[in-house]
C-alpha cells in the first residue's frame, strides 16, 4: 500500500515525529514503558487494538510493509482520527510521508495486549458451543491454543475433540495446574458455572471467558469477560427498533409538512366565509 504522509498524526492532531530522527530503544526499555502505558488505555480502545492487530496481520500476510493511518482505519472499520488516538496510547510513532511500519506496529500491539507471553486455554462444557470453541482454528493461530477440555457427561470422557481428549470436571484443578492453563472458557449451564469457575481459579487460571448467563464471583486477581449472545441480540434488536422509529417519525413529519391546511375537500384553502381575526376585531 502507498503511504499518506499528511495523515500521520497523533490523537491530538499533532504531526508524528519522524522515526528516522529518533534513537531506537532497546526492548528492555520499551517493554516496561509499554506496560505503564497499558494501564491508562480505555477498555474500548483495547478492543479496537485487537481489531487493528487483525487488520495488520492480514496486511503482513500480503507482504505489505507500511500502511497509512487512513488505510489502516479503513481496514479496521474506524475513522482515522480515532485510530491515531488509540495508537497514541501505546506510544506508536509513524514516519512522515511513509506511515506505520506494519511489523513494528504488530509488535507494539502484541506487547500491549500481552500476546508475547505464553497462553493455554481450557474449555469447560463440551456441548454444541464447547465443541465449536474446541475446534475453532482461530485460537491457536492467534496465540491461544486449547490444551484442555472438561465435561460431566461420562460418554464424552476420553473422547478427543479437536484432537484433545475430554477430561472430567473433577480433574480441572489437577489438569489446569499440570498444563499451565491461563485462560478458562466456561460454556456450561448457569447452575454449574460458579463451581466450575472456582475450580479453574484453584487450578491457577487467572482469566475467564464466561458464556454462562450468570455473574461469577472471583478474586481480585482474576479477570472475567462475560459473553451473552442473547444480550447481544437484544442490543441489535434495540438498534433496529430505533431506526424504524426514526424512519416512522420522519415519514410522519413529511406527511405533516405536505398536508392541506383547510378542511377536507377544501383543497387546502380557507373558506371565504371564515372572517379573519383582524376583521372580527374591527367589527367589535
Amino acid at each position: 500500500m502507498t503511504a499518506d504522509g499528511a495523515d500521520v498524526q497523533d490523537g491530538d492532531g499533532q504531526a508524528e515525529a519522524d522515526s528516522r530522527t529518533e534513537p531506537k530503544q532497546s526492548p528492555e526499555i520499551e517493554v516496561p514503558a509499554a506496560r505503564e502505558r497499558a494501564r491508562a488505555i480505555p477498555e474500548a480502545a483495547v478492543a479496537r487494538l485487537a481489531v487493528y492487530l487483525r487488520a495488520l496481520s492480514g496486511l503482513a500476510d500480503q507482504n505489505v510493509s507500511t500502511v497509512s493511518s487512513d488505510e489502516l482505519a479503513v481496514a479496521a472499520g474506524v475513522n482515522s482520527a480515532k485510530l491515531r488516538k488509540d495508537l497514541s496510547y501505546i506510544g506508536s510513532y509513524g514516519t512522515r510521508g511513509v506511515g506505520y511500519e506494519v511489523s513494528v506496529l504488530i509488535g507494539q500491539i502484541e506487547r500491549t495486549l500481552g500476546l508475547t507471553r505464553k497462553h493455554s486455554v481450557a474449555v469447560v462444557g463440551i456441548g454444541n458451543l464447547g465443541h465449536a470453541l474446541a475446534n475453532y482454528g482461530g485460537f491457536p493461530s492467534r496465540g491461544f491454543p486449547v490444551s484442555a477440555l472438561f465435561d460431566l457427561d461420562p460418554d464424552l470422557i476420553g473422547v478427543p475433540v479437536g484432537g484433545i481428549p475430554v477430561s472430567h470436571i473433577d480433574d480441572i484443578v489437577k489438569v489446569c495446574t499440570e498444563r499451565e492453563v491461563t485462560i478458562g472458557v466456561i460454556a456450561t449451564p448457569a447452575q454449574g458455572a460458579q463451581e466450575v469457575c472456582d475450580r479453574l481459579v484453584a487450578g491457577g487460571v487467572t482469566c475467564i471467558l464466561n458464556f454462562a448467563p450468570v455473574v461469577l464471583q472471583v478474586p481480585e486477581n482474576v479477570e472475567v469477560r462475560k459473553v451473552d449472545l442473547a444480550v447481544e441480540m437484544q442490543i441489535l434488536s434495540f438498534h433496529v427498533a430505533r431506526r424504524q422509529q426514526e424512519a416512522a417519525a420522519e415519514a410522519d413529519q413529511s406527511a405533516v409538512d405536505g398536508a392541506d391546511i383547510g378542511p377536507p375537500g377544501s383543497g387546502g384553502q380557507v373558506p371565504g366565509d371564515v372572517e379573519s381575526a383582524d376583521r372580527m376585531v374591527e367589527r367589535l
